[in-house]
């Protein structure tokens, strides 16, 4: 019966270390779409001359998840009528932020856009989307730098975690 408790606990531990290196695996990717949705949005407000709406859940359609719930989210509020787009941006982000790998850098950037949203004509609008593209590539070259050197060690960590745990208690 010990045998299958140290399996198990192995097992649980190994998970654990997996489950931490797939979040941050998944950082880098996650900001690359942003990055993408952004310069989609641009492009969508820019020369499709979209309303946030319609651009938003044009975006959201495109996108993978959990990404794509930003968007369709936000244009779903905003269809709702029930905020200004800047809280309807941060409601949509409150909304999906747990199911994402982000960090609370990337939420304060997307935050910050989100306060612009809708307030400006489409040329201040645009500088403040390639502002934030700016702040999610850094922010992307950081989590990439990240990836590198902790990916491997995670999982390492949780199955040697779980073989210490094991010895412990036999």
């Amino acid at each position: 019966m010990s045998w299958i408790g140290a399996i198990f606990i192995l097992c649980g531990c190994t998970w654990a270390g997996f489950e931490v290196a797939r979040k941050i695996t998944e950082r880098p990717k996650q900001l690359r779409q942003l990055k993408v949705a952004l310069q989609s949005f641009e492009a969508e407000i820019m020369y499709g001359m979209s309303p946030l709406t319609e651009a938003s859940y044009k975006i959201g359609s495109q996108l993978p998840k959990p990404i794509s719930y930003l968007f369709h989210n936000f244009s779903d509020y905003l269809k709702k009528g029930e905020a200004d787009a800047s809280t309807a941006w941060n409601r949509s982000l409150e909304d999906i932020w747990d199911w994402t790998a982000l960090k609370e850098q990337e939420k304060e950037i997307l935050q910050q856009f989100g306060e612009t949203l809708g307030k400006h004509e489409r040329l201040q609008q645009q500088k403040h989307i390639r502002l934030a593209m700016i702040h999610l590539e850094k922010e992307e070259i950081e989590a990439r730098d990240h990836q590198k050197k902790y990916e491997a060690m995670a999982k390492s960590l949780g199955f040697l975690c779980g073989l210490l745990f094991v010895i412990l208690f036999i």
